[in-house]
């Protein structure tokens, strides 16, 4: 059932904003390349990448770890891989939310393998009570508490992603 809203429409704008601003600070002269991790991250990578005003390539990886559940399963499958050659280029991976970890390790390590230049990681939501393994986040838009939040492209069973706000999602 849909909860109270955690994120408001307005607060989820000013955050995008202020991450954009931060990763244009840090950008080189170099085309970088942001890649999302779908399907979650769609409507922050929209938001975030139209609000670089900078040169920028885009790519997408899509993986599954947690099913119709509520927690993760531990065991991350990649379902599309990215189509663009990283090696040597300034690489942005973006995800919605990063709670354990685990999906997060394992799509740093497949792309570390592919040898980019430099390799960061833009968060919107981070729930750092959660985490099972230490990873880094070089961009945070908010921490949020241990809640299951939908929204914003977060979902619970492929449902609610195209909220505008993030919701909290209550269980019977």
């Amino acid at each position: 059932m849909l909860g109270p809203i955690l994120i408001g429409e307005n607060e989820l704008h000013e955050c995008v904003e202020q991450l954009a601003e931060r990763i244009r600070q840090d950008l080189s002269d170099q085309s970088p390349v942001f890649i999302g991790v779908l399907k979650g991250c769609v409507y922050f990578f929209a938001d975030l990448t139209r609000a670089i005003d900078h040169p920028i390539e885009v790519d997408f990886i899509q993986t599954s770890s947690y099913g119709s559940s509520t927690s993760s399963s531990g065991t991350v499958t990649l379902l599309k891989d990215i189509t663009v050659d990283i090696r040597d280029r300034d690489v942005f991976i973006v995800e919605d939310i990063v709670d354990t970890g685990i999906t997060l390790t394992d799509l740093r390590n497949l792309l570390l393998a592919r040898h980019p230049r430099s390799l960061k990681v833009v968060a919107l939501l981070s729930k750092p009570s959660r985490r099972e393994i230490d990873v880094e986040v070089d961009y945070v838009g908010m921490e949020i508490e241990d809640r299951f939040a939908v929204g914003y492209g977060l979902d619970f069973a492929q449902q609610y992603r195209n909220l505008r706000e993030i919701h909290e999602l209550v269980q019977d």
